[in-house]
């Protein structure tokens, strides 16, 4: 017995609805921006990393500042896959990393513009979720899959 998974693109009425649009602009960028940020945390061509983590943090973690960006690399790398996969959990799980993000830099005299950045991130990625709950139900009606 075989069975027959049948995909389909959406209908053009949810590919013209400007909330589709917005949720397809968040799944891409948040899927996207955090793999590329992951994998450079071990080349290091966009920043100098490890002088964002806050000293009380560096005194936590086991290893060198360097070292813990390469499992920070490793956990946006994971979490743009999961946003990938399923939006839905994957932008709350951006959203939570985003939060430590965020406490982290708040601890760090001269970082609170990116701070402040990131807390728009995380409101992105917030709503990502909350769209992915919307438009999952709008793609199970019309009888495809996200």
């Amino acid at each position: 017995m075989t069975t027959h998974l049948s995909v389909r693109a959406p209908d053009r009425d949810v590919l013209s609805d400007p909330g589709y649009q917005a949720y397809l602009v968040l799944r891409v960028v948040f899927s996207v921006a955090p793999v590329v940020f992951g994998l450079d945390k071990f080349t290091g061509l966009l920043a100098d990393w490890p002088s964002y983590l806050a000293p009380w943090i560096n005194d936590l973690v086991p290893g060198t500042a360097q070292q813990a960006m390469y499992a920070v690399g490793v956990v946006e790398i994971v979490a743009g896959i999961v946003v990938a996969v399923a939006p839905r959990f994957g932008g709350l799980l951006v959203a939570a990393w985003l939060a430590g993000i965020i406490v982290n830099l708040l601890t760090i005299p001269d970082f609170y513009d990116v701070a402040l950045r990131d807390a728009g991130l995380l409101a992105g990625a917030v709503a990502l979720s909350r769209l992915a709950v919307r438009y999952r139900s709008v793609q199970r009606e019309r009888g495809s899959v996200a």
